[in-house]
């Protein structure tokens, strides 16, 4: 079972973010159809004999990298898009891997160096989701344009969080492999606050994109307003 609030203390932080009107979109797979995408070093992990893939798009806001002085304005605000499932390490160590990244920024682009498997391109996020009925809108293009998505939600009512709701969205840490080695990256924030979500509109690429077949059943889907004290520790190689 992961934890609902975080496994550690990321006491020094390469980047402090915040986290906003993020989605979460999960379909069950087959495992071996997702561990056909992982690295031998890895497991995908699964949750009532399926493993999952999430389509999780959000705002990221107030980004402050690591040796920005404190009078240099955080980056401006840009939207980044993820399509992840979970693995375990030989250790039983829970953490995600990442399929695909899409993001606005050029600046994320330095985490390919771990091997994080970021994708350039034009996102938008529109919406709050905090009214009675309001919608949040997600749309992105991948540079080339043979990438692309759009997803709409109606966010519901708060939830008190089941273990399977915890199970999808509360991971501490992300693995990449680079030059032959897994590489950790550490996360902490406080827990997420989650409501019910309903799709109003998805039409995506990206699933297939990644090398994935069609999904067992339906997505089950999340949103939350967001988490504003994200700490990413640096990134480092995994212990064997």
């Amino acid at each position: 079972m992961v934890a609902y609030g975080a496994e550690q203390r990321v006491r020094v932080a390469a980047v402090r973010a915040r986290w906003l009107r993020q989605t979460f979109v999960h379909w069950p797979f087959r495992p071996q159809a997702v561990q056909a995408l992982l690295p031998p070093e890895l497991a995908v992990d699964v949750y009532e004999g399926a493993a999952w893939v999430g389509l999780t798009p959000f705002v990221m806001a107030a980004v402050r990298p690591v040796g920005l002085p404190a009078k240099v304005p955080a980056l401006p605000s840009f939207a980044e898009t993820n399509l992840r499932t979970y693995v375990l390490r030989a250790d039983g160590r829970d953490g995600i891997w990442f399929l695909s990244i899409d993001v606005a920024s050029p600046v994320m682009l330095a985490a390919r160096a771990v091997g994080a498997p970021y994708h350039l391109g034009s996102l938008r996020v529109t919406g709050e989701g905090d009214g009675d009925g309001d919608t949040v809108s997600y749309a992105g293009k991948r540079v080339g344009g043979r990438v692309s998505y759009r997803l709409r939600v109606r966010p519901g009512d708060p939830l008190r969080p089941t273990e399977r709701d915890v199970w999808l969205t509360s991971r501490w840490r992300a693995y990449t492999r680079r030059l032959g080695r897994i590489w950790e990256t550490p996360v902490e924030h406080e827990p997420w606050p989650l409501a019910d979500a309903a799709v109003d509109g998805l039409e995506q690429t990206l699933t297939r994109a990644a090398g994935l077949p069609a999904p067992l059943g339906e997505p089950v889907v999340h949103f939350s307003p967001g988490v504003t004290h994200v700490r990413l520790g640096a990134s480092r190689p995994a212990s064997a």
